[in-house]
């Protein structure tokens, strides 16, 4: 009996030594997992990404550069491949549809890794949903691709310059315009001297202090002008400062808008006929009688500068003028003997029957 009870108490110390190594072995994974926690404590999101170049199955999941999961599943959609991550529920409410997945590394040698930024704002994602995903870093062979390219595009570009192509290669390679703009350095060279040496309209500024204070005071002037202007004095001054002077000018302006839609109602009259200058510019019988009155004017003149009729031979016949001329004399002469002596030329007989 003794014996019974010894044996049943090794085998008791055997089952809570084997406990208390469970506890330990679970302890020991649960730390050495990196925190991911128990089944239960985990839930399942996806993402999806363009190239997964140094990502495999069991990476890191970051937030914020903390490990709070796992990759466990990796597949391809189409041209693009789907990445199943298995992190921890207590980061629901910092995983939303405002955070951005993207490929990290956790060492030099591009040992991928999965961040994500947290986000408060957004709406937390169920589980197997989509974190959005963003572009992936520059890889390192990408950067030794454009740099590859680099030293191609400078290559080309030393080429091309040995060989006289652009601007810079012609400068290394045309004497000619070398010399040119040697030239024109030399004679930049020669406009500053004189410009130091007080030549020019530039040197005489720099150097003559005359000039100097002459463009001062058009400065003053024109200072003194904008200030004057500012506080309404003149003309523009008013047309800015003075609101009757203001209103005047509109009111003249609406005046010449007024006369101009007059003028339009003249025109406009005159276009459908009305009185007498409308009459003449739409009545063909009143041009007819205006034309042959000018023709009949005409043609009178024309006799007149041949000399027919009386008045032509008047201005014509320098005899008939001067006889009309004489006899104009005459009378006149007998007109002023008339007016001396009456009774010689007047004389009035009365007789009574």
């Amino acid at each position: 009996m003794p014996r019974t009870r010894s044996l049943a108490w090794s085998e008791l110390k055997v089952g809570i030594v084997t406990v208390v190594a469970i506890v330990i072995a679970a302890v020991t994974i649960f730390t050495l997992t990196g925190g991911r926690g128990f089944f239960w404590q985990r839930y399942k999101l996806k993402t999806r990404f363009d190239n997964v170049a140094g990502l495999n199955v069991g990476a890191p999941v970051r937030v914020a550069g903390f490990t709070v999961g796992t990759v466990t599943d990796m597949d391809f959609v189409g041209e693009r491949v789907d990445i199943t991550i298995e992190v921890n529920k207590d980061q629901r409410q910092r995983i939303t549809d405002k955070s951005i997945a993207k490929l990290g590394s956790i060492s030099l040698l591009g040992q991928g890794a999965v961040d994500v930024t947290p986000s408060l704002q957004g709406t937390a994602i169920p589980e197997w949903g989509y974190i959005p995903s963003g572009r992936a870093p520059s890889q390192i062979s990408d950067i030794t691709d454009q740099a590859s390219q680099g030293i191609a595009e400078l290559t080309k570009l030393i080429t091309d310059v040995r060989s006289g192509k652009g601007t810079v290669g012609k400068l290394m390679s045309d004497d000619e315009l070398y010399a040119e703009l040697r030239g024109f350095v030399a004679a930049a060279n020669d406009v500053v001297k004189g410009v130091q040496q007080g030549q020019g309209t530039i040197g005489k500024l720099l150097k003559d202090r005359k000039a100097a204070d002459a463009l001062e005071a058009s400065l003053k002037n024109l200072e003194m002008m904008t200030s004057q202007i500012n506080s309404g004095e003149g003309s523009i001054g008013k047309l800015l400062k003075d609101e009757t002077f203001a209103k005047s000018l509109t009111d003249t302006t609406a005046n010449l808008r007024d006369l101009t839609g007059t003028t339009k109602e003249v025109v406009a009259r005159l276009n459908r006929g009305e009185g007498t200058a409308g009459k003449l510019l739409t009545d063909a019988s009143v041009f007819n009688r205006l034309s042959a009155v000018s023709e009949r004017l005409d043609q009178l003149l024309n006799r007149l500068n041949e000399g027919q009729g009386t008045i032509g031979q008047l201005l014509k016949d320098k005899q008939l003028y001067e006889n009309m001329n004489g006899a104009v004399a005459d009378v006149r002469t007998l007109l002023t003997n008339i007016q001396k002596d009456p009774r010689k030329y007047l004389n009035i007989k009365v007789s009574i029957f």
